[in-house]
């Protein structure tokens, strides 16, 4: 595989022109032919052909296939008519570059057999992780699915959020209630806000290291968001998310880069006054919110981009048309990114997928003529 990057045309440079850019236009507030859709978790275990392709394979191995990733992002784009196509990772590669090991187990899901007990584990981290080195893995894969979208539509490289990542090092997998992670924010202040920096760091650094590769957008995942109550989130989420935005974005005002951001806190409902002033351009919304009550409270500042709850792609495709359309007339047709209101399931049908892309496209286009 490495010698595929020995190809002059798979350099980050000389990229295909963009053919269809409504998901940048939408990023930005800017009209649209129609309002652009993609779905989290849209490469993934709903398609029979995701399934062949990483069946028998290691989880974290694929990961770091950059072909293997390509394919894998390529997929949906080969079925559906989606607007933005986003790299196939996971969050979890930067706690593997700072040291940690992390499993991916059948049933379970991501396992660290060693998460950090007490402040004095911090020590046992990499504080300094030369990202080129550590995470090369995902630039090159960034970097040939930008070539192989041909033009396509934009690709989006994401990142976790630091509270969210500082979860699953303590906890060492999923959990409900986060109780490890959020004693730390209780016992141990001082050393939570010292992972949270040292998180943060490399995130900035691996977000331009993924521009720098070929990313034409970015979303940040607080996928933990909820755990936290609105005092917590104001001081162990929000300050990184923050500083996160602004030094990616200074960085790439230097080399004359504009790159949308994108902040997805779920279920953070009590945060969106304060992620609509945190330098991103679109906040990302899971189904609790109301779309008119979400425009309202952001006042017109960012980009919206959700929120039909997953679960509703187990309804007839009649129904899946309705609810878009009346997530369309909430949200207005400006600005808008669509998108569920958190990732797709494992189960759903792909035709109900279909069904979604369509009823986005279809509905706004009938919306904006009649302006």
């Amino acid at each position: 595989e490495g010698l595929i990057f020995c190809d002059h045309l798979l350099l980050p440079k000389d990229f295909p022109k963009l053919k269809n850019d409504a998901f940048l236009l939408a990023c930005r507030g800017q009209e649209t032919p129609h309002v652009p859709v993609w779905c989290m978790r849209q490469a993934g275990r709903y398609l029979p052909e995701f399934r062949e392709s990483r069946a028998g394979k290691d989880f974290f191995a694929t990961c770091r296939s950059p072909a293997a990733c390509c394919e894998l992002t390529l997929q949906p784009l080969r079925r559906f008519p989606f607007d933005a196509a986003i790299i196939f990772s996971d969050i979890l590669v930067i706690p593997q570059a700072m040291g940690m090991d992390v499993q991916m187990v059948a049933g379970k899901g991501p396992t660290f057999p060693e998460p950090l007990k007490e402040p004095e584990d911090l020590l046992l981290l990499q504080s300094k992780v030369d990202v080129n080195k550590e995470l090369d893995y995902v630039f090159k894969a960034i970097t040939l699915t930008r070539h192989k979208l041909e033009g396509k539509v934009p690709l989006i490289g994401f990142t976790g959020a630091p509270w969210t990542l500082m979860t699953y090092m303590i906890e060492g997998g999923g959990s409900t209630t986060q109780s490890k992670a959020k004693r730390w924010l209780y016992r141990h202040p001082e050393a939570s806000h010292q992972l949270l920096k040292m998180l943060t760091d490399i995130i900035v650094e691996y977000l331009l290291g993924q521009v720098a590769a070929g990313a034409q957008a970015l979303q940040v995942f607080e996928s933990h968001a909820g755990c936290l109550g609105p005092v917590e989130f104001q001081e162990f989420s929000l300050p990184y998310l923050r500083d996160i935005a602004r030094k990616v974005k200074d960085q790439l005002k230097e080399s004359g880069l504009d790159v949308p951001l994108i902040v997805f806190a779920k279920d953070g409902h009590y945060g969106l006054e304060d992620l609509s002033q945190s330098h991103y351009e679109v906040v990302g919304l899971d189904w609790t919110v109301d779309p008119r009550s979400a425009r309202e409270r952001t006042g017109g500042k960012v980009s919206l981009q959700g929120n039909m709850d997953p679960c509703a792609l187990y309804a007839p495709k009649e129904r899946i048309s309705e609810i878009v359309k009346k997530m369309l007339e909430g949200f207005g047709t400006r600005g808008y990114i669509a998108n569920l209101g958190h990732g797709l399931y494992p189960d759903m049908d792909p035709e109900n997928v279909g069904a979604f892309v369509e009823a986005v496209h279809t509905h706004s286009r009938h919306l904006l003529n009649l302006k």
